[in-house]
């Protein structure tokens, strides 16, 4: 195939302009993500547990656990980060424990934040802040 100067020059202004676009626009914000897992029900205080440490001395992994008995979904968010939403961990009635542990990466110190969807259709939250003393996402 052969490009003429003019549609080289005008593929290549059609990259600059998409490039140029913003990356961000459809993000969601924490307080929209939560409305979205819960349907904007009232969430307990109760029932959830996080397991963090309180201070990272590295962001890139910090160690992250969170229970729930009976939970059928649990989300776990960082609400510092470029992309709160670290993952969703879903159960089906077989499962073992309600449970699920990761590592993940913090920009700053921050709020991380557990949500539990219970098997009754009830939510439950809570939150731990994790001082991080070396950035993980660049800073």
């Amino acid at each position: 195939m052969n490009f003429s100067r003019r549609e080289t020059f005008g593929l290549g202004l059609g990259a600059v302009a998409l490039t140029m676009l913003p990356v961000g626009a459809s993000a969601a914000t924490v307080d929209e993500l939560i409305a979205e897992f819960t349907g904007g029900a009232d969430m307990a205080d109760t029932g959830v547990t996080l397991t963090a440490p309180e201070i990272a001395e590295n962001g890139n992994t910090v160690p992250v656990s969170v229970e729930a008995p009976g939970a059928s979904a649990i989300m776990v968010l960082a609400t510092g980060n470029p992309t709160p939403p670290v993952g969703t961990f879903n159960f089906g009635p077989l499962a073992g424990s309600r449970s699920a542990s990761t590592r993940i990466r913090l920009a700053t110190t921050q709020d991380v934040v557990a949500i539990a969807k219970l098997e009754d259709g009830t939510f439950a939250r809570t939150s731990a802040e994790i001082k991080v003393t070396i950035g993980g996402c660049g800073g």
